[in-house]
């Protein structure tokens, strides 16, 4: 009787272990950071240009809201610091969740004069970094990383 409980609670053990390491091992994206060191190397260069970015004093503001079939339309409007509409920028728009890179998102975003892009973008409600990056030329000018809720 002993040896049955026994082997019974090991057993019990071994079957949750195996559970919660599947579970574990599918329901996470892993690791956020490909290489660290490439990462630091990276980082120098980030610094500069944020430093350029807030030199510019640039005034980039985001719209999202609720779009026909489930996604969200997002406007984006960019000005310098003047006030004056900025043209003749490629933007890249992606919500980015938090916790699964898998579950990121694009959005096919267009310029439609005066410093306004307007696009969309198919995610599900919740917590997402909403990033825009905008650039000219090949050169990224503007970047921005912000908190939103899709509802």
């Amino acid at each position: 009787m002993v040896f049955i409980c026994l082997v019974a609670f090991f057993g019990i053990i071994a079957a949750v272990n195996a559970v919660m390491i599947t579970a574990a091992v599918t329901t996470f994206g892993g690791v956020e950071t490909e290489s660290s060191y490439k990462a630091g190397l990276a980082f120098a260069g980030e610094m500069a240009a944020s430093r350029e970015q807030a030199a510019r004093r640039w005034q980039v503001s985001a719209k999202l809201s609720p779009a026909p079939d489930k996604a969200t339309s997002v406007d984006i409007s960019v000005r310098d610091a003047e006030g004056r509409a900025q043209a003749s920028l490629d933007a890249m728009v992606r919500l980015v969740h938090p916790t699964d890179r898998r579950a990121d998102r694009i959005a096919t975003v267009t310029e439609q004069g005066g410093g306004l892009f307007r696009g969309t973008v198919s995610a599900y409600p919740g917590q997402w970094d909403l990033v825009i990056e905008l650039s000219r030329g090949g050169e990224r000018v503007f970047r921005s990383k912000t908190r939103v809720t899709l509802r």
